[in-house]
């Protein structure tokens, strides 16, 4: 009988910064052999560059970085064997690969079979596949125990591992950096249980963790063994160090139970992947702090404490920007929030300043009504304020917009639109309301009147959102059926939609695209964001129908 110990590595690398993420592989392999008495350590796919690595793919220094890299780890000679994810050209062609290290030699490399070009996935931009041929079976030796290795996409599809096990594979090690979305960790579960059960071969997925730009990796590590039940958990949205046994005997297989984590509820983890976007939004990219406009609506509401729980109030500015529309009962909510998180909060009125653009503005609208350009000036002074402020302290703006808002042009340019990171991007109007009271049950942070009373821009007298746009309960669906699912107009209204508010809505969707492509980048929490995943002509002559 024979045991070893392997490691998933849940961490968290900076894209680019190859010595950086090497030096994180060997400090992660030592904590891993001092803590855990690992034998094998295994890091996700494409650890030294990060993922995804887009077009410094294309440097031509990106061959002799991974070079360097790759040699450091095998001088290094950890002492245990060490699984990494890579790029590397070989005979002119870039492979997405992963390299088994041991003993100051490195035993197989392995190209990555199947690349994704879907959703925010474009590897064929720059990836060959692999080989499916013997060459190529990914599978070697150690401590008696035949090793297949996996690169993320691969085990979404039943030919890879069905060559590993002919190539004698008794264990795969799955490299991974699959990002977020609403219950992709029961979809990766469901998909392991298939390929386990399939092949008969128990399956170590390890994943990457951490925010880069609007993607977030949730870590989740797991462990399945042969029959398909679940054996370890590794936590959501931190960088962990996931240990199981393997043990050998008579040529079968078992991995022994490792810890488990209560898997989150769909607001905790979506709320997570909130917070963790942008963490390593504002972290990485070396910003002193945030601040956002607080209008004592429930948007700006969350992002504040989103961005609190992120950052901590000491690194969070609150900017309040009464005009003569904005209420009493607006003011005390987003005075009472700030007081509550304990961030800095000031108002800063903007009557005078909009009033001087209207004096400068008075022979162009000479002879005009009022109309929502004047309601676009009380947000385009409010945004000149904020990166104003910005442009000073090296803070970054976070805006406050929602997807639901976005998506039908409920937004203003260089207005509410203006900053540089939009946390609730994804989130549409009726999930944010859940997210505040999920929120509201860790600690009550979120004042009440704010999440029950009618939604409002307050740019006009008695506005309300519903004045412009049907219900919020009417709205997201219609949203979630086009954007996400790509139905038709007929389609939806066939599902049960009223006609008039199904026309109205997807107009506002397609005439709304080049507002889109100058939003700030945001947390995609869903399966069809705005940005990598959704791409449509600004100019265009579709028309609504089948």
């Amino acid at each position: 009988m024979s045991k070893f110990i392997v490691v998933m590595a849940q961490v968290n690398p900076l894209v680019g910064d190859i010595p950086g993420n090497t030096q994180l592989v060997i400090d992660t392999v030592k904590q891993a052999i001092a803590q855990e008495s690992a034998d094998i350590v295994m890091f996700p796919e494409l650890t030294l560059t990060g993922y995804p690595p887009e077009d410094l793919l294309l440097r031509a220094s990106l061959d002799t970085r991974i070079d360097q890299a790759l040699a450091q780890l095998i001088a290094a000679q950890l002492g245990i064997l060490v699984v990494v994810g890579y790029p590397r050209r070989i005979d002119g062609k870039l492979y997405n690969m992963a390299a088994a290290i041991y003993d100051g030699k490195m035993l197989i490399e392995y190209a990555k079979q199947c690349l994704p070009n879907y959703q925010v996935f474009d590897e064929k931009r720059y990836f060959t596949e692999g080989s499916a041929n013997t060459n190529n079976s990914g599978v070697f030796e150690f401590k008696n125990c035949r090793i297949g290795l996996s690169l993320c996409e691969d085990i979404w599809h039943p030919e890879p591992i069905a060559r590993a096990k002919v190539a004698g594979a008794q264990l795969l090690l799955s490299l991974n950096a699959s990002p977020f979305h609403v219950g992709k960790t029961g979809e990766r579960e469901q998909v392991l249980q298939r390929r386990a059960q399939e092949s008969g071969i128990p399956i170590l997925y390890v994943n990457q963790v951490g925010g880069q730009d609007e993607l977030v990796f949730d870590g989740g590590s797991m462990a399945i063994a042969a029959d398909g039940n679940l054996r370890a958990l590794a936590p959501q949205f931190e960088a962990a160090n996931t240990a199981v046994q393997i043990v050998l005997a008579d040529a079968a297989i078992e991995v022994t139970a490792g810890s488990t984590v209560v898997d989150l509820s769909q607001q905790a983890s979506v709320y997570q992947a909130l917070v963790m976007g942008v963490r390593d939004y504002v972290n990485k990219n070396g910003f002193k702090g945030t601040i956002l406009g607080l209008s004592g609506g429930i948007d700006s509401a969350l992002t504040l404490a989103v961005a609190v729980d992120a950052l901590g109030a000491d690194r969070v500015e609150a900017i309040m920007m009464p005009f003569r529309y904005t209420s009493d009962l607006s003011k005390n909510d987003a005075q009472d929030e700030a007081e509550r998180l304990g961030v800095r909060y000031q108002s800063i009125d903007i009557e005078s300043m909009y009033e001087a653009f209207m004096g400068s503005l008075a022979d162009e609208f000479a002879g005009t009504q009022m109309d929502t350009t004047e309601q676009n000036l009380q947000a385009r002074c409010r945004g000149v304020l904020l990166m104003a402020i910005s442009n000073k302290k090296g803070s970054l703006v976070l805006t406050t917009g929602n997807k639901s808002e976005l998506a039908v042009g409920y937004s203003t340019l260089y207005g509410d639109m203006a900053g540089g990171f939009d946390v609730l991007k994804d989130v549409p109007k009726t999930m944010v309301f859940d997210l505040c009271l999920y929120r509201n049950s860790v600690s009550d942070v979120i004042p009440r009147s704010v999440i029950e009373r009618p939604p409002s821009a307050e740019l006009a007298p008695d506005q309300k959102d519903e004045d412009n746009l049907p219900p919020y309960e009417v709205l997201d669906p219609i949203l979630e059926r086009y954007i996400e699912r790509d139905w038709s107009a007929e389609a939806i209204i066939a599902d049960g939609f009223e006609r008039p508010d199904v026309e109205r809505v997807l107009r506002l969707v397609d005439i709304n695209e080049h507002k889109r492509r100058q939003a700030p980048i945001g947390v995609r929490i869903s399966q069809r964001g705005f940005g990598r995943d959704r791409r449509y002509p600004i100019t265009s002559g579709w028309k609504l129908g089948d």
